[in-house]
């Protein structure tokens, strides 16, 4: 009992003390070396969470690291046998015997099981990153930030090029993470396309093709005009959201709404405010129901239909509803719970997302995102009554976007007296209204809108 347990404690001191010497030394000397090294980027990444993210997000270093568990696993449990047959077994009455056995078999597969558990959360962290991460090239911020455009739609896998449903640029500062969400709508008309680009010799006065959320369709079926893209779609939307903000977008993400569901659950839910019922499909759907109102805790399913719902709604109440959803994540979704559910988000994630952002970014992007939480997060939609989307004021939108990013790093003066929207009706996610403009599209704290 007591070689198995200085095994447990001290890997090779068994067989250091009863023993093969040279084994016993050659084990200590790697445990030392593996506890050296534990302790050493526990202690650094404390204080530079960057080594942590990059780390977990290199999958040079996560490949290694699975087989060096691996191998731990292996060693460690071959020393409880060896530690158990040093014990002289045979000697032993038969009760005691089978009782040696049972406690150094616990102890072995409890030790390797430890160990092999982590070298699969390390293979499942590798598939993931190699599963989501893009070809993109890497970029630098742009006037000290990265705008990362987001896109959902009833995607799926090899069904990218679906037009998107929703369209949010995350500008966020690239020293403090301060994140401001600029939503589009996806009924906008007669834009233009940033000068430069494709769509902008096609379109010079402004895409009177379709809606916002057409300009990936269109693209999709003038291929011949991107001969260099793997996107055209993607491509071309971009071109418009620059053109429309007056922002550089850096990468894009394209979001499953079907993962997104999944991520929920994964995470064990989300807590919303709920303002008023929302309709959960359509009255013709079998499982039509309502969402009551009050602050509670929403599954996957639930989530999706707070997120997606305009039945007995319009676009606008929707997308306030959205980023009410995106502040909610970001806030409630910690670091221990990601660790506790791991294996399901990697499940949810790999089928959630498209993006062009290289593997070599994830980490600095996960660390801007512990950044940002418990900061607050502002919110712009370019939506009525501040915008008409039928005929846009692009030199408004510009302003309005320039001013939301400068008040979120604190160089723009405090806005002036603003209408309460204290008395307006309420939406799903935000007080206000169609007329007056729903809360959540457009504050300073996404937190106090909700």
């Amino acid at each position: 009992m007591a070689l198995m347990l200085m095994t447990l404690l001290l890997p090779g001191s068994a067989q250091l003390v009863a023993g093969n010497r040279k084994v016993g030394i050659i084990a200590l000397r790697i445990w030392f070396v593996v506890v050296t090294t534990f302790v050493g980027t526990v202690v650094v990444a404390f204080f530079w969470h960057g080594l942590a993210f990059r780390l977990a997000f290199d999958t040079a270093a996560l490949f290694w690291l699975r087989l060096a568990l691996m191998a731990l696993a292996t060693g460690w449990a071959v020393l409880f046998f060896d530690a158990w047959r040093l014990g002289q077994p045979l000697t032993l009455t038969m009760g005691h015997r089978r009782a040696a056995v049972g406690v150094n078999g616990v102890l072995a597969l409890s030790v390797a099981a430890a160990l092999l558990f982590g070298a699969h959360l390390a293979g499942a962290q590798r598939d993931l990153i190699l599963t989501m991460s893009g070809n993109g090239d890497v970029t630098g911020a742009h006037d000290g930030r990265y705008n990362v455009l987001l896109m959902g739609g009833d995607s799926g896998a090899g069904r990218w090029g679906l037009r998107p449903d929703s369209m949010t640029v995350a500008s966020i500062d690239a020293e403090t993470g301060r994140t401001v969400l600029i939503s589009l709508p996806r009924n906008m008309q007669n834009f233009p396309f940033v000068r430069g680009s494709v769509m902008h010799e096609q379109f010079p006065d402004g895409f009177d093709a379709d809606y916002l959320n057409g300009v990936s369709t269109w693209a999709g079926d003038n291929t011949e005009l991107f001969p260099h893209s793997d996107n055209p779609g993607v491509d071309a939307t971009i071109m418009a959201i620059e053109g429309i903000t007056g922002l550089k977008i850096n990468y894009w993400a394209m979001v499953n709404l079907q993962g997104f569901r999944d991520l929920v659950d994964a995470v064990g839910g989300v807590t919303l405010n709920v303002r008023q019922e929302i309709p959960v499909g359509l009255p013709q759907d079998p499982f039509y129901s309502h969402i009551e109102p009050g602050v509670q805790k929403l599954d996957g399913f639930e989530t999706l239909w707070f997120a997606r719902a305009r039945y007995d709604s319009d676009d606008y109440s929707r997308m306030a509803r959205q980023k009410c959803v995106m502040n909610a994540m970001l806030q409630q979704i910690s670091p221990q719970s990601a660790v506790r559910n791991f294996a399901s988000i990697a499940k949810a994630s790999s089928a959630m997302v498209s993006t062009n952002i290289p593997a070599s970014q994830f980490g600095h992007f996960a660390e801007l995102a512990l950044k940002a939480r418990g900061q607050r997060v502002s919110s712009l939609s370019l939506v009525p009554p501040m915008i008409d989307t039928a005929h846009p004021d692009i030199k408004l939108i510009k302003a309005k976007v320039a001013t939301a990013i400068d008040r979120a790093e604190g160089t723009a003066p405090p806005p002036g007296k603003q209408k309460s929207h204290r008395d307006d009706p309420v939406t799903g996610g935000s007080i206000g209204s169609l007329s007056t403009g729903y809360a959540a599209n457009e504050a300073g704290d996404l937190d106090t809108a909700c």
